[in-house]
């Protein structure tokens, strides 16, 4: 064996003489060792070199060999794991005395939604199945490494995703946003959320707080879990007395495994359930009351009513595990406790294509089920030197049927004109991974993020969960508001990130429900991007249709009939049938707020790649308004149908939702304008295609277009044509997809603010009016 001259050899180590620790070797510190060794002692040297190299070029080939075996099922991240030397230190990770094991999320596939077959082969390789869920048709598992690739070649088998950590995204509000405006044109009574309830998904709520009690001083947090007390979280290594077993049988509405469920999860004696401060500050923002004494931080509906779902711990990490039960409790209790929203403020790996990702799997059952799931975007929206960085929107901000909230820094007035985009939300197009039959890897670009709302310095709940309020606060003790007088149940901090963007809208999605509860989850998102204001020199992929107007919304909302909902699950509405309310009319699409005339964008992006437009957008059903048709990318489409437990009154607790392909099925009627014709191949360095200024649609939108339906066919030259290439070709930053392993900026995720910047005309002096924190 003879080194060469310089070059690297990873797999050769300083203990055989041939390296020089940084794995470069030189032929100088060879030529050192024969000179002052013997003859033997030069043999002796030459044969360890020798059999180190084979015994390290061996592992190679067998590690690459390996690698080549492994099912496409599996994710890049867990083959990469499987494939390695030493397991990655993760989460769901875990090297013990008896193996490596896997912490696992399996999608299965196939008639049987309970996955029993694949159950039992888990157990019979000598692992654990920890929760079987009813939002995916799939299960959480502890693998050992060598049974990952076996179950991934079963037919019943669609996907294995490493259970992967979660962690959160990171009245001026009610004058900015049109909320005020939107109260004063109500059509009966007052639009405050009443009736309708949001889930918070999150570090916890701090239900005690004087913003969280209704009228009559009672908290409107009407349930409080933690699903982490029945998660494999709880325990940080692998017990091997639950291998082999099936911990998830037995399990329906009123059996013993679903009562003992409940009364674990229980969180509503927990005195400070929110230590973090994450989930509290996030509930406020959607839906808490003013009160006397303090800053006007209420939120946008003040009198919803809230279900506290704790996924994230005390240093706002949790695992997709986690998530994934707390969706499959929502869905479960949706209709017994009225819960129409489901807001998540945080963020996993993105690399996984929605089309196999558990938790965009689990949003588009949610969906399917009438929920409407409102997502952060995240708060990659820079580069570490600084460059703004397309394709960083991250899971499930990348699923079709989520509403997926950018921010937007209103820098502090409530005048609209002067909004722009904070530098920190992350960008599309979504750059998640999905590879065809023979294995040649596609992005799914899809347009995201869809909308924006207030995310810059938003003033909130402060929940107690030490002695500096919570884990936010003592980390960051700038973001506590101290100029009042405070007790527990009083105190309130700012924030900034997609994190409080997302519940902005929450919030108003739940004035929305209440002037008309008929609407779908997806005629909801239509009705927001519709109504948004497109900020003049901002793209699609990096504001969506534009900033969130809730004046508009409702007003929209009211046109529409309020039987929309009923009828789709009874199946007597089409494609192209009346949407509009008897005696009503198309409203003027612009909005006065704060004495401003806000024109709505009147762009809406369908399928993750579509723009459409047209007032028959609203005139007429549209098929995509069916919350259990997914669209995503140019030509795919499942459908999701909800599956009741049959042991319950009926329609009550959801069981599983199963997933089809439908089959002509038109989405949009021919009266809809179809804009991306118009907007042209995406360039960065042109601004056209994703890149065009979304008010430049909403003037391109005025020409003609035509509709479009299934039935026809859609190809994939249609829609936004966005370029594999752009990064290379345009020299843009374009993130490969977000992977939050990397480091996150600050370990809470929550985002630095932006600067606000004010002109003084008089002196012409610049000066920075905001803070950085």
């Amino acid at each position: 064996y003879r080194p060469n001259h310089g070059t690297t050899t990873t797999h050769q180590t300083p203990s055989h003489g041939l390296s020089d620790g940084d794995g470069k070797t030189h032929l100088s510190l060879w030529s050192q060792g024969c000179a002052s060794a013997s003859k033997a002692g030069i043999y002796a040297v030459a044969a360890r070199a020798l059999i180190g190299f084979l015994l390290a070029t061996s592992a190679f080939v067998g590690q690459q060999a390996l690698a080549q075996t492994l099912s496409s099922k599996i994710a890049p991240d867990l083959a990469a794991a499987i494939v390695a030397a030493v397991p990655p230190q993760t989460n769901w990770s875990k090297l013990t005395a008896n193996g490596t094991f896997f912490k696992v999320i399996i999608v299965g596939t196939g008639s049987d939604p309970s996955v029993a077959a694949l159950r039992s082969a888990v157990t019979a390789e000598q692992g654990s199945v920890s929760y079987r869920y009813q939002s995916i048709q799939g299960i959480s598992a502890t693998l050992p490494k060598a049974a990952v690739n076996r179950l991934a070649q079963r037919s019943d088998v669609q996907s294995i995703s490493p259970n992967r950590p979660a962690t959160q995204s990171t009245s001026f509000l009610a004058a900015v946003t049109g909320r005020s405006a939107a109260t004063a044109v109500a059509t009966t009574g007052s639009l405050d959320g009443t009736g309708v309830g949001i889930a918070i998904l999150d570090s916890g709520i701090y239900g005690k707080h004087l913003g969280f009690l209704n009228s009559a001083g009672k908290s409107r947090v009407s349930r409080s879990v933690d699903m982490m007390k029945a998660s494999s979280a709880a325990n940080a290594g692998v017990p091997m007395n639950l291998m082999g077993k099936d911990l998830s049988l037995g399990f329906y509405p009123g059996s013993a495994s679903q009562v003992q469920q409940e009364n674990q999860i229980d969180n509503s004696g927990n005195l400070k359930p929110d230590v973090y401060g994450h989930g509290s500050m996030v509930a406020s923002v959607a839906a808490s009351r003013a009160f006397t004494g303090a800053p006007d931080a209420a939120g946008l509906a003040p009198n919803a009513t809230l279900f506290d779902v704790k996924v994230l711990d005390d240093n706002g990490v949790g695992e997709i595990g986690d998530v994934l039960a707390g969706i499959d409790w929502v869905i479960y209790h949706s209709k017994e406790y009225k819960i129409r929203i489901l807001n998540l403020s945080l963020a996993a790996d993105s690399t996984e294509s929605f089309r196999t990702d558990p938790l965009c799997r689990a949003v588009r059952s949610a969906t399917a089920a009438g929920l409407v799931v409102v997502v952060a975007a995240g708060n990659y929206g820079k580069n570490s030197s600084g460059a703004e960085q397309f394709g960083t929107i991250t899971s499930p901000g990348n699923e079709p049927t989520a509403i997926t909230v950018g921010s937007v820094n209103n820098r502090n007035s409530t005048t609209r004109s002067d909004d722009v985009v904070n530098n920190f939300s992350s960008r599309g197009p979504t750059r998640s991974v999905w590879r065809d039959a023979s294995g040649i890897a596609f992005h799914d670009n899809l347009l995201k993020p869809d909308l924006l709302a207030p995310g810059n310095r938003i003033v909130g709940v402060k929940a107690i969960g030490n002695s500096y309020g919570n884990n936010i606060v003592a980390r960051h003790p700038q973001l506590a508001l101290k100029t009042y007088k405070l007790s527990d149940t009083n105190g309130l901090m700012e924030m900034s990130g997609t994190s409080v963007s997302a519940p902005v809208v929450a919030g108003a999605i739940a004035m929305m429900l209440q002037a008309n509860p008929g609407l779908t989850p997806p005629l909801v998102k239509a009705i927001l991007q519709y109504t948004a204001q497109a900020l003049p020199a901002a793209s699609l992929v990096e504001q969506g249709a534009g900033v969130l107007n809730v004046e508009g919304a409702v007003r929209l909302a009211q046109a529409l009939r309020t039987d929309v909902a009923t009828a789709v699950t009874a199946g007597t509405i089409k494609s192209g049938d009346s949407l509009l309310a008897l005696g009503r009319a198309m409203p003027t699409p612009a909005s006065m707020i704060n004495g401003e005339s806000i024109p709505w964008g009147r762009l809406v992006i369908a399928g993750g790649s579509h723009v459409l437009s047209g007032t028959a957008l609203f005139s007429s059903f549209q098929g995509f308004y069916n919350p259990q048709v997914v669209w995503g990318g140019t030509s795919w489409t499942r459908q999701y149908t909800p599956v009741y437990w049959a042991s319950t009154p009926a329609n009550l607790y959801i069981s599983h939702t199963l997933e089809n392909v439908p089959s002509n099925q038109s989405l949009v009627t021919s009266g809809v304008m179809l804009v991306d014709r118009i907007a042209g191949p995406s360039s960065y360095t042109y601004q056209t295609g994703a890149f065009r200024p979304t008010a430049n649609l909403t003037n391109l939108s005025q020409s003609a277009g035509s509709g479009i339906a299934l039935s026809e066919g859609i190809a994939l030259s249609e829609g936004i044509a966005l370029s594999e290439g752009i990064a290379l070709s345009e020299g843009i930053a374009l993130s490969e997809g977000i992977a939050l392993s990397e480091g996150i900026a600050l370990s809470e995720g929550i985002a630095l603010s932006e600067l606000s910047l004010q002109l003084f005309s008089s002196t012409g002096e610049l000066v920075v009016t905001g803070e950085a924190w």
